[in-house]
């Protein structure tokens, strides 16, 4: 009886511990960036399906930057980019994106960075890199797709990981109305609730997956 009773106490425990487990990531995966090092396969393409249906797909090849493919596999496997807007959209350089909508998300992904890549493919258009800041090895999750011939970013390290290989109508056409104004701090701290109110407009990533 006593036997009995501690199995069943045990599967109790555990059960507990297992759904405080799921709590805790709430079915995000994206939750914890040190778990998120898979290696990208050599080639691969990623769909972006936007709010109002139109779609773009990036086609990656890991040897230009091996580091930022790497990191872009592992944000859209784990559905990091999904619901995530589009905030900085300036015609004729970049669309920018890569902040999650949740702020506790971004906390965590604000000091997991990677390191630098060097610069094999130039900042053409249609070529997708990620953001940095002046500082070396500061790339996170922020990644921008560039609108022309932006060959100034190469001489800064911005390393392109990737092209988009369909699509590019449909990211000429992104929402550029509010250009630079949303503030990058606010979003950090405030996430897709500042944005929906003060920049209801811009448009937004419903679902990035890898493509099989």
């Amino acid at each position: 009886m006593k036997l009995k009773l501690m199995s069943i106490l045990a599967i109790v425990a555990l059960f507990g511990t297992m759904t405080a487990f799921g709590q805790a990531g709430g079915g995000k995966p994206y939750m914890d960036p040190a778990s998120l090092k898979e290696k990208a396969p050599e080639t691969f393409k990623a769909d972006f399906e936007l709010g109002n249906g139109k779609h773009f797909v990036i086609e990656v090849t890991r040897a230009w930057s091996p580091n930022g493919a790497d990191r872009f596999y592992n944000l859209v496997k784990s559905g990091f980019f999904d619901d995530t807007r589009l905030f900085r959209v300036v015609p004729g350089f970049m669309v920018q994106w890569g902040i999650n909508g949740d702020p506790a998300v971004s906390a965590k992904w604000r000091p997991a960075t990677i390191q630098d890549d060097p610069v094999k493919q130039g900042n053409k258009r249609g070529y997708v890199t990620f953001a940095k800041t002046g500082a070396p090895n500061s790339r996170t999750t922020q990644i921008f797709i560039n609108f022309g011939d932006n060959g100034f970013l190469d001489g800064q390290g911005f390393s392109p990981f990737g092209r988009v290989a369909t699509g590019m109508d449909v990211v000429d056409k992104i929402y550029a109305g509010d250009r630079e104004n949303p503030d990058q701090g606010q979003i950090q701290m405030n996430g897709n609730a500042y944005l929906n109110k003060a920049f209801p407009k811009l448009d937004f990533v419903k679902k990035a997956t890898i493509v099989q």
